[in-house]
């Protein structure tokens, strides 16, 4: 069942709108974390990076591992 073009061409700037207030407040997180952090690791390694730029990172790395499983699932399914 597919949505209406009347209700989809109502809908786009309220998506739209939705998106930029999105943007702006993780835009507002990024400049009010943008302090260093202080990562340590094995053997006496650090690296100091900005907050914003860990989370974006740990964010991205979640994505990928999530975007790996559903490969693999329907790699499987197809498979069949």
């Amino acid at each position: 069942m597919s949505i209406p073009a009347v209700v989809r061409s109502l809908l786009r700037p309220v998506v739209w709108a939705l998106r930029i207030v999105v943007f702006i407040a993780l835009f507002g997180l990024a400049i009010k974390n943008s302090g260093p952090m202080e990562l340590r690791f094995y053997f006496d390694q650090v690296l100091l990076a900005p907050v914003s730029v860990v989370l974006l990172a740990s964010f991205a790395l979640g994505a990928l591992i999530g975007l790996t499983a559903v490969v693999g699932m329907r790699a499987r399914r197809d498979r069949r």
